[in-house]
């Protein structure tokens, strides 16, 4: 289990990549050092991977404002006792509030423990975070690469993290999430990389400011 915890990591991996997979050269030519992409782990982390999923950026950054002015301390227990009218006026969804309440009544509860799913490996890891409510694979591939480091996560059902790879591989479409599966198989264990690496170059690509 390889964790990626500084920019060497990421350096280490770009050259492990470019050897194997020759494709990959030109995308690290254009972005040579992409971005670590690392957050602290726990509730409020997996909290803001959830919210800011099927919406844009700019209205998952103003829900999540409306909920830090209203739960600064985001401690578990007041969240999970929070009622849904004041979650609903934060701008959640049903879905939302649902998955909010009960990650955070999981972690109340000590059903969740953070610390020990630190210590697991990727597919144990990930499967621990899928089995809670609402939590599905794109997040638990999210939370494993910018949380815990790990550096052959991936996040294969990313919409842009796919027409990335359809731009830079220049693919005929943008890949299914099993082609997406089959084309990273060589780039293991630095798949996470090549996330952070693609994801650099569509935003290159689309004119959009670095992350």
């Amino acid at each position: 289990m390889r964790i990626i915890g500084s920019e060497e990591d990421i350096a280490e991996g770009l050259a492990a990549l470019v050897a194997a997979d020759p494709r990959l050269a030109i995308v690290a030519e254009a972005r040579r050092h992409p971005p670590l992409r690392r957050a602290e782990g726990g509730l409020r982390a997996l909290l803001r991977i959830v919210m800011d999923q099927q919406i844009s950026l700019a209205a998952g950054a103003a829900i999540w404002g409306r909920l830090e002015a209203r739960y600064p301390s985001f401690e578990a227990k007041a969240l999970a006792e929070a009622a849904e009218e004041d979650l609903r006026a934060c701008g959640l969804s049903g879905a939302k509030i649902r998955t909010l309440l009960a990650l955070s009544r999981a972690v109340a509860d000590g059903a969740l423990d953070f610390d020990a799913l630190a210590a697991l490996p990727d597919a144990e890891a990930a499967a621990a975070l899928v089995a809670l409510p609402g939590i599905g694979p794109w997040t638990a591939d999210i939370y494993l690469l910018t949380c815990l480091g790990r550096s052959d996560a991936w996040p294969r059902g990313d919409l842009a993290l796919q027409e990335a790879a359809r731009l830079a591989l220049g693919l005929p479409a943008r890949p299914t999430h099993r082609q997406m599966e089959a084309l990273a198989e060589p780039w293991r264990p630095w798949r996470a990389v090549a996330a952070r690496l693609l994801w650099s170059h569509y935003r290159l690509v689309k004119g959009m400011p670095p992350a």
